[in-house]
């Protein structure tokens, strides 16, 4: 039943997003009563599907759209975990809102936005074609600069919608190029019969293109696949293209939430999930036994991983820590793709969404924390903070679940080998697989460096993300600043969230068992690696749990105890530290070097010299200009204006063409 009402999950969010933009400001809290309602309904809709489809259903809808194109909806195991989950966020996010925006005049104009964000995401997650999934992409992107800048009158919340739009574009640049190049080939296969599409398909639905792989030659499917993968590391902050990532804090931080827990960032992570079988399938060239196409994600996702963490170790926006802890999070999750995809084939995409559903779970609770201690103190930075959790209880309680939850604190009872099951966060369970991912994968291919990424990467996690806290809510407060625990519409998402931070890693065999079955309904066999059972020392599977404690210890001894003075650390003389602050001069690179020196220095002067030195000099001054000139002189005697001149020239023309005829064809 519920799966005929599927388009509602979309319509209804777009619904709410046309009366709240139109009639908002003449309805209660400005309307936000619209889009939450709206979006409890999506999420409604998603759970009764998940209840109908359980274990092994799909819903297809589809119907003709143009050219041998479809619009259609595709609801598999991968898609509704991701409806629910995205549904469900967002919900909690804008109940928060009600009471976070509540003395913003924009209200209307805002819980509009949100409502079209949240149902572009939608509608990307709902998609059974790529193209149909690019063009929700798009608007997803669309919707993010909208959110960022929706302070607009600020320069710097302007300019980091701009950086946020411009810097994805380069990513949906080369995912559009991918799917032109499949398209392609899928073309071909059809023109020469090799691949048939029966009634009711269409040629760039997903369960076309799987059909289609072994049929595409293997150079191109890893162009294709890297091609899509470049849409993935804009969309979701992977090096290079993570820049954008942490100044989109200039919009509010529900938008913060929105974006770094349930809709943009995780839209990469699930085309990588979604378009996984063509990633496995690509040739291995480079690493024997490693398909090219996921080495790159093994090592761009565990790069990312270390690269952002480093930089979490010194930021002071207390929102700035938590956007390169996103970042560093989805390379987490690539990696689990990379690596994990690698060794145990179709598991690797159950890891990683369950690491994307576990962080949108904390990281949602994070950031709606720190938009509770903001709300507080009227700040971002945590050096003016301090001593807060008297005044803040459930916030400081809920934030601290959460970052045990990152840092991925638990116990691993059932990897040692005893008779009882994990314990820990969910954080715990969902990076610990991708752990274990990475040393299996080691074990195999002999390439212990991701494992390696992974494991200092938790350690860092571990020390910024307490370092936060402490520094936020222990000690004495370091300004004079009346703080107040925030009202019953924001805690109360953050108890709902901190819930899931502690319990839904329970769920994860049940998740890995769901999310596996996703390709055999869709007839699409993963190979697995075939060897010995992997069985890691009592040391290994202990190594992150002590990498996250002792990265608590050492905030403790350093923040809460002050047993080191970080002031000599913490210089302008410490040139490790400036290289942090500084974001490895990213920036600079990026603005100056790239963006002024290159850009505008070199290519915009040389465009400026060719347009005035070449291009003026042929058409003003000489060859061209003088030639049309001169033709135009003589064009200009003949136009006298003397009715006898034209009747001459026209007997004249008339008695040369007869004569060329006569000449050709003879006779009188």
């Amino acid at each position: 039943m519920f799966g005929d009402y599927a388009a509602l999950i979309v319509l209804l969010p777009v619904i709410a997003f046309v009366f709240t933009l139109f009639l908002g400001k003449k309805l209660y809290s400005g309307g936000a009563l619209l889009p939450i309602a709206a979006i409890a309904g999506s999420f409604i809709i998603s759970f009764g599907i998940f209840l109908e489809i359980y274990p092994d259903g799909t819903v297809q809808q589809s119907l003709p759209w143009f050219a041998g194109m479809n619009l259609g909806i595709l609801i598999d195991p991968l898609a509704v975990v991701m409806l629910m989950m995205v549904s469900f966020v967002s919900l909690l996010i804008h109940i928060y809102a009600v009471g976070y925006m509540a003395h913003d005049p924009a209200r209307p104009r805002y819980f509009a936005e949100t409502s079209l964000f949240t149902a572009a995401m939608l509608s990307v997650i709902l998609s059974d074609n790529i193209l149909q999934f690019f063009v929700s992409w798009e608007l997803v992107g669309l919707c993010s600069f909208l959110l960022i800048g929706f302070w607009y009158h600020k320069p710097s919340a302007a300019a980091a919608a701009k950086k946020a739009f411009l810097v994805t574009r380069v990513g949906d640049v080369l995912f559009l190029a991918g799917i032109v190049l499949l398209y392609v080939n899928m073309k071909l296969l059809v023109d020469n019969g090799t691949l048939v599409l029966e009634s009711q398909s269409y040629i760039l639905q997903f369960r076309k293109m799987f059909e289609a792989i072994p049929l595409i030659d293997g150079t191109q499917l890893t162009y294709i696949t890297l091609l899509f993968f470049g849409g993935a590391v804009g969309k979701s902050g992977q090096f290079p293209l993570h820049g954008w990532l942490p100044d989109a804090m200039e919009g509010p931080t529900t938008v913060s939430a929105l974006i770094h827990a349930a809709t943009m960032v995780t839209a990469g992570v699930y085309l990588v999930a979604r378009t996984f079988p063509m990633f496995v399938a690509t040739p291995s060239t480079i690493s024997a036994g490693v398909p090219d196409a996921l080495l790159v994600v093994t090592y761009v996702g565990g790069f990312t991983a270390i690269f952002a963490a480093t930089m979490g170790l010194v930021m002071n926006d207390i929102k700035r820590v938590l956007a390169y802890s996103t970042v560093s999070q989805l390379g987490y999750m690539m990696l689990a793709l990379g690596t994990a995809g690698t060794v145990l084939g179709a598991k690797a995409v159950g890891i990683s969404m369950f690491h994307l559903l576990s962080h949108a779970f904390f990281k949602a609770l994070l950031f709606l924390c720190a938009g509770s201690v903001i709300h507080a103190v009227g700040t971002n930075d945590i050096r003016e903070m301090g001593g807060l959790f008297s005044k803040m209880k459930i916030t400081g309680t809920t934030m601290l679940i959460a970052a045990l939850a990152l840092a991925g604190i638990g116990f691993p009872f059932a990897g040692l080998g005893m008779p009882i099951m994990n314990i820990g966060t969910a954080g715990f369970f969902s990076k610990d697989a991708i752990i274990e991912g990475a040393l299996e994968y080691g074990e195999v291919t002999h390439d212990l460096i991701p494992y390696g990424f992974a494991i200092v990467a938790a350690l860092l996690t571990s020390i910024y993300i307490f370092r936060l806290w402490f520094m936020t809510f222990t000690g004495k407060p370091r300004s004079e600043r009346h703080s107040h625990e925030s009202p019953g519409v924001m805690t109360g998402p953050l108890m709902i969230l901190a819930i899931f931070a502690l319990l839904f890693g329970f769920s994860q065999v049940g998740f890995y068992g769901y999310l596996e079955k996703n390709f055999e309904l869709m007839d699409v066999n993963i190979a697995v690696h075939e060897g010995e059972a992997f069985h890691p020392s009592a040391f290994l599977v202990l190594l992150p749990v002590i990498v996250g404690v002792l990265g608590f210890l050492i905030s403790y001894a350093i923040y809460n105890k002050r047993m080191i003075d970080m002031s000599k650390i913490i210089s302008s003389g410490n040139p490790l530290y400036k290289l942090l602050y500084n974001r490895y001069y990213e920036p600079k690179i990026g603005a100056d070097l790239i963006g002024v020196k290159l850009t505008h220095d070199v290519a915009a002067q040389s465009g400026e010299f060719i347009d005035r030195k070449i291009i003026d000099w042929l058409i003003i001054d000489n060859i061209i200009s003088n030639t049309l000139f001169k033709l135009g002189e003589v064009v200009r005697k003949l136009q006298t204006g003397v009715v006898q001149n034209y009747a001459s020239i026209t007997i004249l023309g008339v008695a040369l063409l007869l004569v060329l005829l006569r000449l050709k064809y003879g006779g009188t």
